[in-house]
């Protein structure tokens, strides 16, 4: 539901939650996540004790996106992948659309042109994050005493990860562009979600035992995250 307090457009999200959150999501959207039975006129109160925080985050937001990457599918342009940057090599003759081969992301093409770049790019980071993120999830679910029901790599539009209330996680494609560093981060944030439905100090806490410089890599994330797009 897109409401609108103020000059603020947000989504507002019922559920089954115990307490409210706003989040600046990925593509500068505002959201914000409230018990069911909380009434507009308390949704606005915990909007106006927030506005000034949420004017700080967009402005922020604003300043990280500025200078987003545009990237085109010619050669010599780069995408990252686990935190490096690789050089695009159109190919006419590979058995696969794309492929990371001798320090290049080889690309499938005809004539210079290469229509399903897009797709290709998009399957690549999925099948990469589906054979690299599940062992992360387990490694840090072990160490932190809980159990997941599913894990999926999939588009979640404007979030990185997203943790359901009847646990399961799933990862967005593009986290594989990040370092292992910043994917064990993302792993570790949504794991605590399991116990912690927020961001609270308890939820923080509980990142914290397992990541005592999560709050470096969270600022790695914030910083670099807009890089991290096709």
């Amino acid at each position: 539901m897109i409401r609108a307090f103020k000059d603020i457009e947000y989504t507002l999200i019922r559920s089954r939650r115990k307490t409210a959150s706003i989040y600046i999501e990925r593509d500068g959207k505002v959201s914000v996540l409230v018990p069911e039975k909380l009434t507009a006129r308390q949704v606005d109160d915990i909007l106006e004790s927030k506005r000034k925080w949420i004017y700080q985050s967009l402005a922020e937001w604003q300043d990280l996106n500025s200078n987003r990457i545009q990237r085109d599918y010619v050669n010599g342009e780069g995408f990252l992948y686990l935190g490096r940057s690789y050089r695009l090599k159109l190919v006419s003759d590979l058995p696969e659309p794309l492929m990371l081969k001798d320090g290049y992301f080889c690309l499938r093409a005809a004539k210079g042109s290469a229509p399903d770049a897009d797709a290709a790019f998009r399957e690549f980071y999925r099948a990469k994050g589906a054979v690299r993120i599940p062992p992360r999830v387990e490694y840090f679910q072990a160490k932190m005493g809980l159990k997941s029901k599913s894990i999926k790599i999939m588009d979640l539009k404007h979030r990185w990860a997203s943790c359901t209330a009847s646990g399961n996680l799933n990862f967005h494609w593009k986290c594989i562009m990040a370092p292992l560093t910043i994917i064990d981060y993302i792993v570790v944030h949504e794991l605590a979600h399991l116990i912690h439905p927020n961001h609270s100090a308890a939820f923080w806490n509980e990142v914290d035992k397992v990541m005592p410089d999560f709050e470096e890599r969270k600022a790695w994330l914030r910083e670099h995250g807009a890089g991290m797009d096709l």
